[in-house]
């Protein structure tokens, strides 16, 4: 019995050392654990509005502007905006119209959620992102690379911000545990390219 006292007690001071010298923090270029999900141009909602029916509208298209159509609101930025953004947004606007508005965003489609490699890969192309996803996996998904790719100069191109960013990959040292940070998360219109 003591014994047993003894080892959950040598267990919690290793957890507790650990906690305490950062090893238990995420490393650099690790996604967060709270990321939420953000609706994109392409992306198809359902808007519910509970015991409202004329507020609710199914198959509602996120256009090239960002915007979605609403009866009584017209044009309504949903781009850029978490799901929860937008129910926030939606029932402050009906309060005019209903006394205690509650409405449910869900997102049927994310069509937006896409990324595309091309170059030296097995398959070149589209691909939705279902789930996290960092660069060894898409490769992978991609079914690897030719023959001929070259390894070390692969560019992920992203926009943020406005801005086009250019990443180099270098799979080689990825591979050989030498440059971990560089295998970053894939996010939404990312472009992959092979030499």
């Amino acid at each position: 019995m003591k014994k047993n006292r003894w080892i959950f007690f040598v267990c919690c001071l290793l957890a507790a050392v650990w906690t305490q010298s950062g090893l238990a923090e995420p490393q650099k270029g690790q996604r967060p654990a709270n990321a939420s999900y953000t609706i994109g141009i392409g992306d198809v909602l359902d808007i519910v509005t509970w015991k409202e029916a004329d507020f609710s509208r199914e198959n509602v298209l996120v256009r090239l502007d960002g915007k979605i159509t609403l009866p009584l609101f017209n044009d309504v930025q949903a781009a850029g905006k978490t799901p929860i953004e937008l129910k926030r947004m939606l029932e402050g606007a009906m309060k005019s119209y209903v006394s205690s508005p509650v409405v449910t965003i869900i997102v049927k489609s994310p069509e937006s959620q896409k990324f595309y490699i091309l170059g030296e890969i097995m398959k070149t192309g589209e691909y939705p992102i279902v789930k996290e996803l960092t660069v060894l996996q898409a490769f992978a998904l991609a079914g690897g690379f030719t023959q001929w790719a070259s390894k070390k100069e692969i560019i992920l191109l992203r926009n943020e911000g406005g801005e086009e960013k250019r990443i180099r990959i270098d799979y080689k040292r990825i591979i050989r545990g030498k440059d971990l940070e560089a295998n970053v998360w894939i996010k939404a219109n990312d472009t992959i390219i092979v030499p």
